[in-house]
């Protein structure tokens, strides 16, 4: 059985939260922490661009109307509205058996512990395994909107959002499990041609991705999500967590890329 580090952290705002998973990778490339499963919320709502993705999505007049955020993420795909959710993040060494082999073994491994823990949620979900995104003449903006490998879903809807990244400190995989609220809001900040495109891109959304209160009719509390996570990780992959904290020199070097990196126009403003 490996032991893994857990941590709760407060909700945050985006870059913080972003630089701590960074940081947290740092520190186990050096030894210094051990494998790390953090769950984790946003606070305030804060969109998230994949590391390649270009600004000129982002409608910023319409995301500072309502108060959200923005910032990039150091791992690829599309945009998330990070709000009214449970987000987890996975980090330790390419060495690490659960996350060797590349990123598709890694992903279906730990997607049989996401899996795992969405069914203990009493929620019917299966992994589509293979999927190919649709051909568009314009590259999807919206990360719920486009089907994954390993993608996990309720009758044929996206329920889980993840994304990985291999750099030469370790593996860093992080996604969002949506619990409450209105999916298509991810729209309202975000660039369309027409406000009837950005009416379809809404149709579109909520036919092709689901929340766990649109599925059982009935709230799940993000401490009783978190527990069925830790659930999942702990049947499935064979880990026991020890509960922790950040620490300190983890949040200072989070603090430090805060300032460098993540809240920075060079970072999150390239397109």
């Amino acid at each position: 059985m490996t032991t893994w580090r857990l941590l709760h952290t407060p909700p945050s705002a985006g870059a913080w939260n972003m630089a701590a998973d960074e940081a947290i990778l740092e520190h186990i490339y050096r030894g210094e922490s051990k494998p790390t499963l953090r769950l984790y919320a946003w606070n305030p709502p804060c969109l998230s661009l994949g590391y390649a993705q270009s600004l000129k999505d982002v409608d910023i007049t319409r995301l500072n109307s309502r108060g959200w955020e923005v910032v990039r993420r150091m791992t690829g795909g599309r945009a998330i509205l990070h709000t009214d959710e449970l987000t987890y993040s996975v980090t330790g060494s390419a060495d690490e058996p659960i996350l060797a082999g590349g990123v598709l073994e890694s992903y279906n491994r730990l997607s049989k512990a996401l899996l795992h823990a969405v069914r203990k949620l009493s929620l019917p979900v299966e992994v589509k395994e293979n999927a190919d995104a649709p051909a568009t003449k314009k590259p999807n903006p919206v990360c719920f909107e486009v089907p994954s490998t390993y993608e996990i879903t309720v009758n044929g809807r996206k329920l889980i959002g993840s994304a990985q990244a291999r750099k030469k400190e370790g593996v860093l995989q992080h996604g969002s499990l949506p619990l409450t609220s209105d999916l298509t809001r991810i729209c309202d900040a975000l660039v369309f041609e027409t406000e009837t495109a950005r009416e379809n891109a809404k149709e579109r959304l909520l036919a092709r991705a689901t929340t766990v209160e649109s599925v059982l009719g009935a709230e799940v509390s993000w401490s009783r999500a978190a527990e069925a996570f830790v659930q999942g990780f702990e049947t499935e992959l064979n880990i026991r967590f020890e509960r922790g904290e950040m620490s300190p020199t983890e949040i200072r070097r989070a603090e430090e890329l805060v300032k460098e990196k993540y809240a920075h126009p060079s970072w999150t403003e390239r397109s």
